[in-house]
């Protein structure tokens, strides 16, 4: 069966109800906070490592998106991250029909702590592309969304990314160098010389060495940061505060949101993993069910030598040759 093709209006009207819902989640994970702090309990469950955890809330939440969507668009399919991890596939499911994409708490780790670094994440895609993503940060009340052809924004007044006016600043031309790193440890904690693990650090060193260090490879970020969750690593790239996110590991609903509003606001998704060549492979496009993803913030202004989208080119490939492949595989994708 075809997939349907939606107007600008039906999308809009599906971006308006989406931003509803993100808000109305946000506040559900705001009350559950509350309530721990007047002394309630929170049950919290592992699923496939201490640093894989589930809450209640979690659940709740998702329930309450999924009965959400379900009563509006009962024709659209719906992938959550609570139902799949409970299923025994771990297959990619997404097809061309009309799918809701939702993490209902990433960074559940932060929110057991009660660090202020979690949000709800809701992707509206077609195709295989999201086109629509709200990612609402209810402990800063930062809601990041965007609906394609209409641009990206913070709390729907302030277009992403921040600075764009007289004109985008272009991307340091000694990048990753000058650049905000950002990347996580992800959940991947197995201790095997070579693995997943050991090749993300190595590669964050690489990144923040000092130039022409470990053998040339040395790429001096101005800094590096891991905010505990990959959605909103992914909204702060849109926002132009982070240079470059560097991820494997994460699912499709930690990043369908963020990749749409990423896209929106002129940034740049392709593959973590480097080429043979990194000077001469082309860049490809993401695969959303691939667990590995470069973002490249802001469409940079143009340079006297390169125009944005070369000087975004230029940083990916500068950041391929500083990183190691990562094996996140999986069947369907």
């Amino acid at each position: 069966m075809a997939a349907p093709e939606f107007s600008q209006e039906q999308l809009d009207e599906i971006y308006a109800f989406a931003v509803d819902l993100g808000r109305k989640a946000g506040q559900l994970l705001l009350e559950s906070v509350e309530k721990r702090l007047d002394g309630g309990s929170q049950t919290i469950e592992e699923k496939d490592s201490a640093v894989d955890i589930v809450t209640q809330t979690d659940e709740d939440v998702e329930a309450f998106i999924k009965s959400s969507i379900h009563d509006r668009y009962p024709a659209h399919k719906f992938l959550g991250e609570e139902s799949y991890a409970k299923g025994q596939s771990r297959e990619y499911l997404i097809d061309e029909q009309p799918t809701w994409c939702i993490d209902p708490l990433d960074g559940t780790v932060n929110f057991t702590h009660i660090f202020p670094m979690f949000c709800v994440s809701i992707g509206f895609i077609v195709n295989h592309r999201p086109v629509i993503g709200v990612i609402y940060a209810p402990f800063q009340d930062q809601l990041f969304s965007s609906c394609v052809n209409r641009g990206a924004w913070l709390n729907e007044k302030r277009r992403l990314p921040l600075i764009h006016k007289p004109s985008i600043p272009p991307m340091p031309p000694t990048a990753p160098g000058k650049c905000i790193l950002s990347c996580e440890w992800g959940k991947d904690r197995r201790d095997i010389p070579d693995g997943n693990m050991y090749r993300k650090i190595e590669s964050f060193l690489n990144l923040a060495a000092e130039t022409g260090s470990r053998g040339g490879k040395g790429g001096m970020v101005h800094g590096v940061r891991s905010l505990g969750s990959a959605t909103l690593d992914l909204a702060y790239t849109a926002m132009g505060s982070f240079d470059i996110w560097w991820e494997g590991g994460c699912w499709e609903w930690d990043v369908a949101a963020g990749i749409a509003i990423l896209l929106e606001a002129g940034g740049l998704v392709t593959t973590a993993n480097p080429p043979e060549d990194p000077e001469t492979a082309p860049i490809e496009e993401y695969k959303l069910g691939s667990r590995l993803y470069l973002g490249i913030s802001r469409p940079a202004g143009p340079s006297e030598t390169e125009t944005g989208r070369q000087s975004q080119e230029r940083t990916v490939r500068e950041v391929w040759k500083r990183v190691r492949q990562l094996d996140f595989s999986r069947p369907g994708a």
